[in-house]
């Protein structure tokens, strides 16, 4: 079903928004969390379970709820990318990027041309309602939200290059990635990690692009909406079902050792 992004519109006006990662690849639990309130979905396909013929009970699924649908695929591919906007997804999230050369490639994978090179077959694909959609390809590009990873020394070292690439809706800083590409992996407090953190910061909010990331060791996610991210994944369908099994496990054996 194509519909208005309310994703985008809500970062586009200015307001703050939560999400939650679906990496079990189930449609039953991201029909769950969608109905939970979450204003997106981050299907994880870089880390996560499923491909692009899964996702699309998937993306059903969420369909049927409030959520946007939103998918990190693997790398900054265009033929996985064509498969999933084909698939019909709200919003995609590309991982790794380093350069505004391979910026400029994300966001081109997302467009049709000829302000990209996404191939067409809106007439037969899942995001044009297979072709019921008639303003499918007229307004695809403006619904679609575009998602870009910054997760390296790298990327930080151009992040003002980056940025200045037409087509960018959310950037978002992976930090453990990050924290790795200098040697110190998941220490985001380490001085070196926490500095290139907030170079990027610095860099996104002075641009007026949303920002986005995931909740810091001792910072949660309502702590990164106070320091300036507008596009906040908060736990993960692994986590929270992980999380309260062993809560409720701990507390029975404490009871009944």
């Amino acid at each position: 079903m194509y519909r208005p992004n309310a994703l985008k519109q809500k970062l586009t006006a200015g307001k703050k928004v939560v999400g939650c990662w679906s990496m079990i690849g189930s449609p039953v639990v991201t029909e769950i969390l969608g109905l939970a309130g979450f204003d997106f979905l981050l299907i994880d396909q870089e880390h996560g379970l499923g491909d692009p013929t899964t996702l699309v009970s998937q993306l059903q699924a969420i369909n049927t709820t409030p959520a946007t649908s939103v998918v990190r695929v693997p790398w900054n591919d265009h033929v996985y990318l064509k498969r999933v906007l084909d698939a019909g997804v709200e919003g995609v999230m590309i991982p790794s990027i380093e350069t505004a050369e391979e910026a400029r490639a994300a966001v081109a994978a997302c467009h049709y041309p000829p302000r990209g090179r996404r191939g067409a077959a809106s007439s037969s694909a899942r995001a044009s309602g297979y072709g019921t959609a008639p303003d499918y390809v007229a307004t695809c590009s403006d619904n679609l939200l575009v998602v870009l990873q910054i997760e390296s020394a790298k990327g930080v070292e151009n992040i003002d290059a980056i940025l200045a690439v037409d087509g960018i809706d959310v950037m978002f800083i992976g930090p453990h990635d990050l924290s790795g590409t200098v040697g110190h992996l998941g220490d985001l407090k380490h001085p070196e990690v926490a500095k290139l953190i907030a170079r990027a910061e610095e860099r996104i909010l002075a641009s007026g692009k949303p920002m986005g990331t995931v909740p810091h060791p001792g910072c949660t996610a309502m702590d990164m909406f106070a320091r300036g991210y507008a596009f906040v994944n908060a736990g993960s369908d692994i986590g929270r079902l992980r999380d309260g099994a062993i809560a409720d496990v701990r507390a029975f054996r404490a009871a009944y050792p």
